[in-house]
Parts: C-alpha cells; sequence; structure tokens
C-alpha cells in the first residue's frame, strides 16, 4: 500500500469523508472539460466551493461535539480533583482554619493572540496582582507561558470578560485559611504544590495529607482565646513600640497549646506578598535571654533541694563579686537582707545568684535540663529552636543563669518549664494537637507537689504583695500568679542597657487544688520604649504585666474559670485602691 494510502486510511472518517467528495468533484470537472460543457465546469466549480465550506462546517462541529463529549484524558484528568489535596484543619472547637478551595491557573500562548498590546491593557486591570515582569515576558515568548496561579472563580470570570485570544485556565487547588491574620504563624502555610512549609501545614503535613477526603484535623487552639492573644499583643507592641512580641496560653496539665501569637502579625494567605521577617514565629523560632521570668526556675530548685524555704535570709545589702571581676548589681536599692519571698517579689539579683551559687553547678544542669529548658521545646513545630547555652557551667554562668541571663532560650521553651513549675511538678511536652477527653501525655516528675504549691504561692504574692512587681496583672476576682522579666540585650558584644526583653510569666488560677484546671500566659516585648504613662520604665511589670491581666479577664469565660466573688472590703489589702506601683517593675 503507497504511503498516501496508507494516510488516507489512518484519517478520522470525517476527514476521510471529505477527501472522497473532492476526489469525486475533480473527476466531475475532468469528464465536463473533456465533453466540452465549459457552462457545467463553471456550475460544478461553483457547487465546489459551496461543498467546501460546508463539509469544512460539518468537520469543525463534528470535531467540537467529540472533543464536548468524549474529552482527553489529560482534560478527564484536569477537571479531576487534584492528588494535592489536603485534609481542612479546625480548632479544637471545630472553627475552620484551613480550607482547600477550588482555584484557576491563567496561561498565556502568543501564537494564538494577534493584539499583545490589549493584553498589557486589560489584563493588569482585573488582576492587579499580576507580575509585570512575568506578563511582560509571556508576550514575548514563542510557546505557552504560566503567568498567575490562585485565581478565585470570581476572578476568573472577570479575566474570562475581556475575551483575550491565547489566554487559557487550568484546575488547582489553593489553600484558604479563613481566620486570616488569627494564629497565622502557628497554623503556617504550603507552597504551589500544597506541601507544608511552615506552622501546623509543615509539622503536621503527613497526618493532613492522610486525612485528605476524611475527616478535619482538630488542632489545639481556641481561636476566641488566641484572637484575645493576639489583640492584646497587638495593642501593648503598638503602645510601646516595640520590634516584636510574643503570646503565648497553654494548659498547664496537658501541655495544649490554646495561643501562640508572634508579632508583627502574618496572614498566611499573602505568604507570598509578606516580608520574610514578619513570616517569622518568634514563639517558636527565636530564643532570647529572658532575665528574670528565670527566677522562677531558681527558686523553685533552691526549694526543691532542699537549700532553702521562703523564709530563708539572704544577704543582697552589698554587690556579689564573682571569680574574674564579674559584679553583680540589683535593679532595687536599698535592700539588706530578704527572705526568700522577698527576692522573688523584689527581683533581687544577687538574691538568686547566691540561691545558684548554692546549688552548684551540677544540680542547676540536672534541674534546668529536666525543666526542657536545654533543648528545644518539644512539640510538632519543626521550627522550635534550640537554646543558647555555655557549654561549661563555671561560677560566672551558674550565678547569672540564676537570674536569665548567660542562656537564651526561646518562649515556648520557657512556656514548657513553667508548666512543670505550676501543674504539681510533671514535666510535660507541649503539643499543638487536641488531645482527646481522659487523654494522659506522657511525662516525668521534676519537682515535688509540695514545691509546685510554694511556687504558686510566690507567684501569686508577687501579684498581691505591695512591692510586687507583677501588681499590674492583677484582675479582682481571678487569682492571677506571675513573675516579671526585663533582660538587657547584648549589642557587639557588650549590653545594650536601653534595649530591653521584657516579659510577664504568669498562671492562673493560683488557687485550688493542683489537678484544677489551670493555664500559663506569657506575654513577652522586644524593645518596649518607655512612655509617661510608665514613668520612663520600659520594664515587664510596666509593659507586659498589664496585657496579662486583661488577657485574664477576656479568656476567662472561654476556658471555664469563674471569677471568684469579690470582698470589696479586703481589696488590696484592705487599704483601698492602690497608687501607682512603686519601683521599677523588674
Amino acid at each position: 500500500m503507497r504511503p498516501v494510502d496508507l494516510a488516507f486510511y489512518r484519517a478520522p472518517p470525517a476527514i476521510r469523508w471529505v477527501l472522497r467528495l473532492i476526489w469525486h468533484i475533480e473527476h466531475g470537472f475532468e469528464r465536463a472539460r473533456a465533453e466540452g460543457h465549459a457552462l457545467d465546469d463553471a456550475r460544478r466549480r461553483i457547487r465546489f466551493v459551496f461543498l467546501m465550506f460546508s463539509a469544512g462546517f460539518v468537520v469543525l462541529a463534528v470535531c467540537a461535539s467529540k472533543a464536548a463529549l468524549f474529552p482527553s484524558v489529560e482534560r478527564v484528568t484536569a477537571l479531576a480533583a487534584p492528588d494535592g489535596a489536603r485534609a481542612d484543619i479546625v480548632d479544637r472547637n471545630g472553627q475552620l482554619l484551613a480550607v482547600d478551595l477550588p482555584h484557576y491557573g491563567v496561561y498565556f500562548n502568543p501564537a494564538e493572540n494577534w493584539d499583545t498590546g490589549e493584553v498589557l491593557r486589560k489584563l493588569p486591570a482585573v488582576l492587579p496582582q499580576l507580575n509585570a515582569e512575568r506578563l511582560d515576558r509571556a508576550l514575548h515568548a514563542t510557546r505557552r507561558q504560566y503567568l498567575i496561579g490562585g485565581l478565585t472563580p470570581e476572578e476568573k470570570a472577570k479575566v474570562d470578560d475581556l475575551g483575550l485570544p491565547g489566554i487559557s485556565f487550568e484546575n488547582e487547588v489553593g489553600r484558604v485559611y479563613p481566620q486570616g491574620s488569627t494564629a497565622g504563624h502557628l497554623i503556617g502555610f504550603v507552597d504551589r504544590g500544597g506541601s507544608g512549609l511552615a506552622g501546623a501545614e509543615l509539622g503536621l503535613n503527613q497526618a493532613i495529607d492522610d486525612d485528605a477526603g476524611k475527616t478535619a484535623l482538630p488542632l489545639s487552639i481556641d481561636v476566641r482565646v488566641q484572637a484575645a492573644v493576639q489583640d492584646e499583643l497587638s495593642k501593648a507592641a503598638e503602645k510601646f513600640n516595640a520590634i516584636g512580641g510574643v503570646g503565648i496560653v497553654t494548659n498547664v496539665h496537658t501541655g495544649e497549646i490554646l495561643a501562640m501569637a508572634s508579632w508583627p502579625n502574618f496572614d498566611p494567605n499573602k505568604a507570598g506578598e509578606s516580608p520574610p521577617a514578619d513570616m517569622i514565629n518568634h514563639a517558636a523560632a527565636t530564643v532570647y535571654e529572658p532575665g528574670s521570668v528565670f527566677k522562677v526556675f531558681t527558686l523553685a530548685m533552691g526549694i526543691d533541694a532542699g537549700l532553702a524555704n521562703v523564709d530563708t535570709p539572704f544577704d543582697v545589702a552589698t554587690p556579689l563579686q564573682l571569680a574574674g571581676g564579674r559584679v553583680i548589681h540589683d535593679y532595687h536599692k536599698g535592700d539588706s537582707v530578704l527572705p526568700l519571698s522577698k527576692v522573688f517579689t523584689h527581683s533581687s539579683n544577687i538574691g538568686a545568684a547566691r540561691l545558684g551559687l548554692m546549688a552548684g553547678s551540677e544540680r542547676m544542669d540536672k534541674y534546668f535540663r529536666s525543666f526542657g529548658l536545654f533543648a528545644a521545646a518539644p512539640s510538632e513545630l519543626k521550627e522550635s529552636a534550640r537554646p543558647l547555652v555555655q557549654k561549661r557551667l563555671d561560677e560566672n554562668t551558674v550565678a547569672s543563669m540564676s537570674f536569665g541571663e548567660a542562656i537564651a532560650v526561646s518562649p515556648l521553651a520557657i512556656a514548657t518549664g513553667m508548666n512543670a513549675i505550676v501543674n504539681g511538678g510533671q514535666y510535660v511536652p507541649l503539643t499543638i494537637k487536641k488531645l482527646e477527653p481522659g487523654q494522659v501525655p506522657q511525662g516525668h516528675r521534676v519537682i515535688s507537689e509540695a514545691t509546685s504549691r510554694t511556687m504558686l504561692d510566690l507567684m501569686r504574692l508577687n501579684v498581691t504583695s505591695e512591692d510586687g512587681s507583677g501588681k499590674k496583672a492583677d484582675v479582682p476576682g481571678y487569682s492571677v500568679g506571675g513573675k516579671t522579666g526585663s533582660a538587657e540585650k547584648s549589642a557587639g558584644g557588650g549590653i545594650a542597657r536601653k534595649k530591653l526583653v521584657s516579659s510577664f510569666a504568669a498562671v492562673f488560677p493560683t488557687d485550688g487544688p493542683m489537678n484544677a484546671d489551670r493555664y500559663f500566659i506569657l506575654i513577652m516585648l522586644d524593645e518596649p520604649k518607655a512612655t509617661k504613662d510608665t514613668f520612663g520604665f520600659a520594664t515587664g511589670g510596666w509593659t507586659a504585666a498589664p496585657s496579662v491581666g486583661r488577657i485574664v479577664e477576656r479568656i476567662a469565660p472561654y476556658v471555664g474559670v469563674k471569677r471568684e466573688p469579690i470582698d470589696m472590703a479586703t481589696l488590696y489589702g484592705g487599704k483601698g485602691k492602690p497608687t501607682e506601683l512603686q519601683g521599677s517593675g523588674r
């Protein structure tokens, strides 16, 4: 069989029909010329042209019908749900946090367009987010080019209405975060292929993929608690012109993270447009010298080891001289001998350092390691940072670590250790996954229940006593306890004394049995600036503690903590409303 014959039989039926028609007409022309019928020849040629147009229309109609009724395998695949679909993410109460929704990618084929100027004028008008350089490259390309993805059905309709030749679409699935910037850092985001890149999307990537199309994955957070924390953190950061901030709320018994905020805020729906610095989850990925909040761990160690009790006196009258010339001072002046309880409420660096030196390097290493302070905070978040700890715990390091210097840890690591201090003495790993009712996390004992109770009482005393640094966190009707922290940031190998990391680590309620519902709250501000309202102070008692008090009042109804009846006669120790807190609030 000749090649031309083989090509004929391989052609589609509609094409073979047209070829046969042409063959018969041409033979008709030849017979007319041979018989001398010129007029018939002309008529046949007119009919030929008409029939050719008709045949072409028939072929197009047949092919179009076939394409519509029997689409190609590639087209069917494009219309089907993509393989990268992920499970929905919800909060502990079922509020939607992340969901896959249909989106569209836009492509341009210059071979199908004869007026690129029209595309250049009209397309950016309906897609202002379209990258101008990418569009320009596509207009001057020789083959089909990808322009932009993630279009909603409404945006696709606007492009469709332009009727631009060469524009086509492909189905995509876009990850959408209905809560916007609420819990953005904790939830994280995905890449174009649907794989997690940060937050829960990365840390729980496999579980989210495995549950796709089955059930939603619940996180531990409560969006109501999260919104309150985020709002108060933002207000404080803006009021004190801080460069960053962190807010955390945990259930101290289960380790569940109910809220985790980082400031500046970040909207995962706009991950590609956000400044990289805003996308950092400072609660997990950044380490700070914590300052005096670390005195909670030092006192818990000393009391639990039997080295001291709340009444043990400590000489803080003179600065503490260390080997190598290091001298430790107190922020408060005029103290002489303080019981351990006042070492705590006065936030004495000298007293804490003396207790740390009494414990020694081996005991400190054992306790601080058991609190989780020498490792990355245990959670599902891949970005959880490891601490910066001196390899050798010499005298200077032990004394400095006693009040939160010479060590840098993440806020999540502080939360992990604090949970153990106030939950009865059990170390419990943090989690961003919702635990089932009755599910008991695996942990280990780090301090006795009696020590835990003593620390709860000391933290409460620091909020209620007249000279306590945490007084501004008090909320009538809720027994709030806590410890302030104000660490001077290092700069160029030295100390930047006007640049602080100010914080307040709190627990509520402090009363009730040890197994009662109890919650830890941390607010931390990076480089807050003093205001007239704070009388020139930018320390934790003035900047972070008030935010914690407002958070307690807002979230208590959500976590089921009832306000206790308020006895106005004994409010503020029976002395009426206090004047402004005297002292630094350090």
